[in-house]
This record gives C-alpha cells, sequence and structure tokens, in this order.
C-alpha cells in the first residue's frame, strides 16, 4: 500500500467538508481541526468568536495511488464557494474562510495553477478569494466534531445544509 499524504482545506463548516471528502474514494482517513492562527490548542469556542485567527479546517488523509491532490481541489472548489470572503452561507466570520494549506511547494503550485485556470475559464461569477497558505500547526478539533455528520445525519444543521450539499454533488447521504 502507497503512503498516504495530506492535504489540508478551509471551506467553512469543517462538518460539511468533512462530509464530503469522507466520501471520496481514496480518501482515508479526514480529520476536523483548526490551523492558520496565533492560540495554540484553540478550542471551538475561541476559533468561532473568530477571535483566534485560525480557520475550521479538514485535513484530508489520502492514497495519492487512487486520488491526487488536483482531484481533492476539484471536489473542494465543488464543495463550497471560494469567492466569498470569511463566509459560506449563513456561517460567517474569518474562521470559515475558503483556504488551502499546503504541505509541501508541489501542493502550493498546483493549488496556484488550479486558481489561475478556474479563473481564465470564469467557472466562477466572481473572483477566487481563495487564501493559500502553508500548513504550520494542525489542532484536532474536539471528539464530537469528528466524524460529525456520520454520528448526526438526522439533526437539523445536517438535514438542512449538509444532505443538500451531498445531493447536489451526486454523494448519497
Amino acid at each position: 500500500m502507497s503512503e498516504l499524504e495530506k492535504a489540508t482545506f478551509g471551506g467553512g463548516c469543517f462538518w460539511c467538508v468533512e462530509a464530503v471528502f469522507e466520501r471520496m474514494r481514496g480518501v482515508e482517513k479526514v480529520v476536523s481541526g483548526y490551523t492558520g492562527g496565533a492560540i495554540v490548542n484553540p478550542t471551538y469556542e475561541q476559533v468561532c468568536s473568530g477571535l483566534s485567527g485560525h480557520a475550521e479546517v479538514v485535513q484530508v488523509h489520502y492514497n495519492p495511488v487512487v486520488i491526487g491532490f488536483g482531484e481533492l481541489l476539484d471536489i473542494f472548489w465543488q464543495a463550497h464557494d471560494p469567492t466569498t470572503l470569511n463566509r459560506q452561507g449563513a456561517d460567517v466570520g474569518s474562521q470559515y474562510r475558503s483556504v488551502i494549506f499546503y504541505s509541501n511547494e508541489d501542493q502550493r503550485k498546483i493549488a496556484e495553477e488550479s486558481i489561475a485556470a478556474l479563473s481564465v475559464l470564469k467557472r466562477f461569477k466572481d473572483p477566487i478569494v481563495t487564501e493559500i497558505s502553508p500548513l504550520e500547526t494542525l489542532y484536532e478539533a474536539e471528539e464530537h466534531h469528528q466524524d460529525y455528520y456520520r454520528n448526526n445525519s438526522d439533526a437539523p444543521y445536517c438535514r438542512a445544509v449538509i444532505h443538500p450539499k451531498l445531493k447536489k454533488l451526486g454523494m448519497t447521504h
């Protein structure tokens, strides 16, 4: 078996992004967490305050023989709106920003090329505002945030927000 690689994405609420990536062939594990801010070991409450500087993210552990970073990016672009600054739907604040935290120079280059290609193709009506930053420390979110959709699929938020997103992407819930 190939060694797993990691990709870290912020696209709004990590519950939504996690539910999407968990359904991808070649993705072995998805971890919800926080990164990009100044507070060490932040809590969900600190991140939700918008004052920590951290984004809600998912770290995708994937088999590069089965799925590449570029393919993960293709899903990332479909799973959220990369044209809204510090906002995804009703979720507002820098913790919900669109961001790619790259683990190596190849990921940085692929992410930049992907944004450039989407911009030339005018894939989105508005300009892409997705931040591309180096991954420093990922702080895992509290246990009840892990596999949130899988464990709470009948919760009102899941029914109202995640179910429609998965349906739009052609992923069964």
